[in-house]
């Protein structure tokens, strides 16, 4: 499943991205010579049987599928023909060749609206945003939110909020607000009555390299009851007794309000010293029962956690979320914006220092997510396809040599000096960004296999 998902996904953003080369090409009357996808010894080719006007191309599928390009007729490559001359590359007017290496990165968002539109009008379950209980101490829990809490709108002024319809769209506007202050109307579990509460801006310093907006508010996640699943056999949760369906009510006398607490407590209570026996309080078939259990300490990276040996929680509530015609093209277009506005902002933040270059991922964790996402359903997958095709763009657009950007920053240069930067100059930069290019790709690599285990 992963490794098929993950072909796919490489296979239709890279033949949209060369596909919006092509197409400006052509309709700029330059000749196109290849058009593949992939690099490498051609496994596959082919040429249409009715091309356009001067056109001959040869359609490839070859070997190294991690990218693919387009082959244009160009003086400064191949000896041309002089009746083939007009169609040169290099002879067309500067809003031509900008037009040609712009499409790429532009049929990448173009494509990213069309997949999140597809997602909104087939709609799909989402996670309810009903909250998990906050971090003891932290912003979301001096501003009065609790365990079981729904989200119902949220904005940056109490005379401006917007419903959100789910936990994933309640989590990304968070996201998008950085340090400013937060309005959020939440309904408690139980009560019919909905409230207003303020979350006030963050202090500076509080996003760290490995925090974003909403760890450093306090958010934890979706609530589900402290329900136990599967019992391992052996470890210190059936040495106490405990089964499957368990609901923990309480720990040692202190309160369980949900699955997000409970896993705290346990994984706590192994930090500073061999775990001490606990009293669990449980109900179980409508009747409370105690029992005595005494975590095990295990390793964690450089820390030490506590560890029963069973499943917490339940999974949590879930929302159908579908919109129609409109609607969802709208909400297509400003979620393509806003994942546009987020990967640059990141960039900057990494280009800057603020945040961590452990951000970087490479092509094992995005067929580890494709996987992921295949397994989810059509309209999860269909997102992840989104927000890669928005970061293949925006990646595209840096102005790297290499990269559709490097070569829009020539023609900045042309457009400012009226002629193009000289071979020289155009030789070193090419190196500069391939050497740039190289080393980013080894280091998501690396960060690949750190993340998924492969390397200590």
């Amino acid at each position: 499943m992963t490794l098929w998902a993950f072909l796919l996904a490489l296979g239709v953003l890279i033949t949209v991205h060369e596909w919006g080369h092509y197409r400006v090409a052509v309709a700029c009357g330059v000749k196109v010579l290849t058009f593949s996808i992939g690099f490498g010894k051609p496994l596959l080719r082919w040429k249409s049987r009715q091309p356009h006007a001067g056109q001959d191309t040869e359609f490839c599928i070859s070997l190294i599928p991690l990218g693919g390009y387009v082959k244009m007729l160009d003086e400064n490559e191949v000896e041309v023909a002089p009746q083939d001359a007009p169609m040169a590359f290099n002879r067309q007017p500067l809003w031509a060749r900008t037009a040609i290496v712009s499409a790429g990165p532009l049929a990448n968002l173009l494509l990213a609206v069309c997949l999140y539109a597809a997602t909104f009008w087939l709609g799909q379950y989402e996670t309810q945003a009903t909250l998990a209980a906050p971090m003891t101490g932290s912003v979301a829990e001096s501003a009065g939110l609790r365990s079981g809490d729904t989200v119902l709108r949220a904005g940056d002024s109490a005379d401006a909020l917007q419903e959100m319809a789910s936990l994933d769209a309640l989590r990304w506007w968070v996201l998008q607000q950085e340090m400013a202050s937060v309005y959020l109307e939440v309904q408690p579990q139980g009560k019919q009555t909905p409230h207003l509460l303020r979350l006030p801006e963050l202090p500076t310093g509080t996003i760290s390299k490995d925090s974003n907006a909403w760890q450093a508010r306090g958010f934890t996640g979706a609530w589900s009851r402290a329900v136990l699943g599967a019992v391992q056999t052996g470890l210190p949760a059936q040495a106490a007794g405990l089964q499957r369906g368990d609901e923990v009510l309480r720990i040692d006398g202190r309160v369980v309000s949900d699955a997000v607490a409970l896993r705290a407590m346990v994984r706590a209570s192994g930090q500073h010293h061999s775990p001490a026996s606990q009293i669990w309080d449980v109900s179980r078939d409508g009747r409370q029962v105690q029992f005595e259990v005494k975590p095990e300490q295990v390793a964690e990276g450089d820390q030490s956690i506590g560890r029963i040996g069973a499943q917490v929680g339940e999974p949590p509530l879930k929302v159908w979320i579908q919109y129609g015609a409109f609607d969802g093209l709208y909400k297509a277009c400003n979620k393509t914006w806003e994942v546009i506005v987020m990967t640059f902002d990141m960039l900057g933040r990494l280009l800057t220092g603020h945040a961590s270059l452990d951000n970087l991922s490479g092509p094992l964790t995005m067929a580890d997510y494709a996987g992921r996402s295949a397994s989810m359903g059509v309209g999860a997958y269909l997102s992840y396809l989104a927000l890669v095709s928005v970061s293949l763009g925006v990646f595209n657009l840096l102005p790297l040599p290499v990269l559709d950007g490097g070569h829009l920053l020539y023609y900045l240069y042309e457009a400012c000096t009226g002629h193009p930067p000289s071979p020289q100059w155009l030789d070193a930069m090419q190196r500069g960004g391939l050497v740039v290019l190289v080393t980013l790709m080894v280091f998501s690599l690396f960060n690949d296999l750190v993340r998924l285990g492969w390397l200590p």
